[in-house]
């Protein structure tokens, strides 16, 4: 089983925005120091939800800090970059980490950010899968071009190529494996489409085991359905990941306590900061139900029970992969000490 940080740069009521970059960083740092296996990016715009807006410069940063811990993105959003440039990065990330870095991409919302990019209503709605299809075809072949709806190039040659032999960070004989990409999937559409594809997911934090068993099962029908062998299917599917939220405390009390104390000020700000690009109205989640909601799904609490809870996704669903929201207080030293009690208390009990 592999147990990663998630933070998204989450800006809690009265802190400053660099206080809560700083988090993120200061949070890398303590997710290698405790042994978990990877630390995730979430990327927003405007928002002090989070106000990371590029996680692929902060994973840049965080690679160059780290000599060990897996980096990803939790996601890079898709329809307001260009598939070329997103790969550019990626590929640069990937080979000078020896092979670390994980590009997880998504749809993102129906957001002023598509305003602002350039890419409209329509880049969310419909182009997702053309924007995924060049990004991949990037990071696979020697040279690309482009003759669709919303982009069209020239032929240009792959500089740096993605699949060229990567130093491996521990020493061992290089690897020619590309990077590692995964999808947040939120539908039936987009399950069917990262399977089609045959890339792996991310499945939400919002989720119950039972909505993700059966997205997985989806996931698997659709992946032989396309065409994808067996060994192909199964080796994908390892790489599935369950987001979440984890507060270790010494008692389930105090660690939901610790969270609906937090996180309701800064989902009410965060959330209702979003504006929709083509004015629709979004129902808002009850901040406080919605914590409530996420302290019952996901681990929270002594570890015993967190490891228990994880053990008990892991079996209903078959993923083992798990990025893990450990910034729920809001307090820099409070996160600190939550990641090295998942990784120094935890994760013991899961092996």
């Amino acid at each position: 089983m592999r147990v990663g940080a998630f933070v998204l740069g989450a800006q809690f009521p009265g802190q400053g925005q660099g206080e809560a970059l700083h988090r993120v960083v200061r949070s890398a740092d303590a997710a290698e120091e405790a042994g978990l296996d990877a630390v995730w990016l979430a990327e927003h715009h405007f928002v002090p939800y989070g106000v990371c807006p590029s996680a692929v410069t902060v994973a840049a940063l965080l690679l160059g800090r780290t000599r060990r811990i897996g980096v990803g993105t939790a996601v890079s959003v898709l329809p307001s970059a260009h598939p070329v440039a997103l790969g550019e990065q990626t590929a640069l990330l990937h080979l000078l980490s020896g092979g670390r870095f994980t590009l997880g991409v998504g749809r993102g919302g129906p957001w002023v950010d598509l305003e602002v990019f350039g890419g409209g209503l329509a880049a969310h709605e419909k182009g997702f899968p053309e924007s995924l299809d060049l990004l991949l075809r990037w990071l696979s072949e020697p040279r690309v071009g482009a003759d669709g709806e919303r982009y069209r190039f020239r032929e240009v040659p792959v500089v740096p190529r993605a699949d060229e032999l990567v130093p491996r960070a521990d020493g061992g004989p290089p690897s020619g494996a590309p990077p590692r990409v995964v999808v947040a999937c939120t539908s039936p559409g987009t399950v069917r489409l990262a399977a089609a594809r045959g890339l792996p997911m991310l499945l939400g934090m919002h989720c119950g085991d039972e909505d993700k068993a059966e997205m997985v099962k989806l996931w698997r029908r659709e992946a032989r359905a396309a065409g994808h062998g067996h060994d192909e299917v199964e080796e994908t599917a390892a790489e599935h990941v369950s987001a979440g939220v984890a507060q270790v405390g010494d008692t389930r009390c105090e660690a939901t306590e610790a969270l609906t104390k937090s996180m309701p000020g800064w989902l009410r700000d965060g959330l209702g900061a979003h504006v929709t690009v083509d004015g629709r109205q979004r129902p808002m989640r009850d901040p406080l139900g919605y914590t409530e909601l996420l302290c019952g799904l996901h681990p929270v609490g002594p570890p015993r029970l967190c490891a228990d809870r994880l053990a008990r996704t892991a079996e209903r669903t078959g993923i083992e992969r798990f990025a893990l929201l450990v910034e729920g207080t809001g307090d820099l030293a409070a996160t600190e000490r939550n990641v090295q009690r998942l990784g120094g208390e935890v994760l013991p009990l899961l092996v």
